[in-house]
């Protein structure tokens, strides 16, 4: 379940989305799809969410999978900007603050990205495309900062793209198991994760 807590970032962070009820109507779509699954919750279950009428849905989104397209769709681009946010010099310094920052939002923002993360067989193909090209680029980005460190000798890895996808899943998966009860705060995670992942790269 959605917590205030994340609800309120998510209406912050979504306030490009005009107007307040599509606004409104697609919080309540991540909210029903985290909770139940895309496949079974209904346009009902997300029109009662958002407090409207089940006709409402189609004014702001052509169908379910539209909703579930733009959820996905802003996931990514979030995620993305989070990534290519973090400049540095230092290879060193800009993998951990990359990776805390990274493991922090998939945590605060995890409802989010359970959604984006595991609703990706649902897409449309043509949506799925769109969602994909995101995802390489997060990959790529991943990817070029273990090369730099690499190429200056800060990290030692046998194999690049093996290495680069073990440090997105570490990230990634902490939106299946984190909970806001529990006893790490997002902060605490992105710390403990850059920490790990500067070990697992790092020249013994």
């Amino acid at each position: 379940m959605t917590s205030l807590g994340e609800y309120a970032l998510l209406d912050q962070s979504w306030h490009d989305v005009v107007p307040d009820a599509a606004r409104r109507m697609l919080i309540a779509a991540a909210q029903a799809f985290a909770d139940k699954g895309y496949h079974a919750t209904t346009t009902r279950d997300i029109a009662a969410r958002a407090g409207m009428s089940p006709a409402a849905v189609y004014i702001h989104y052509r169908s379910k999978e539209d909703l579930l397209f733009q959820i996905s769709r802003i996931g990514h681009e979030r995620s993305l900007k989070v990534l290519t946010g973090v400049q540095d010099p230092d290879p060193v310094d800009r993998m951990a603050r990359t990776v805390a920052s990274f493991a922090r939002w998939h945590a605060e923002f995890r409802t989010t990205a359970r959604v984006v993360q595991y609703e990706l067989g649902a897409l449309s193909p043509e949506h799925h495309a769109v969602v994909a090209e995101l995802r390489r680029k997060i990959e790529t980005h991943v990817r070029s900062m273990v090369e730099e460190g690499v190429r200056s000798g800060a990290f030692t890895v046998p194999d690049l793209k093996g290495t680069s996808l073990a440090v997105l899943s570490l990230c990634i998966d902490v939106a299946r198991w984190y909970r806001p009860d529990g006893t790490r705060t997002p902060e605490q995670i992105g710390s403990l994760y850059a920490d790990l992942v500067l070990r697992m790269l790092r020249t013994p």
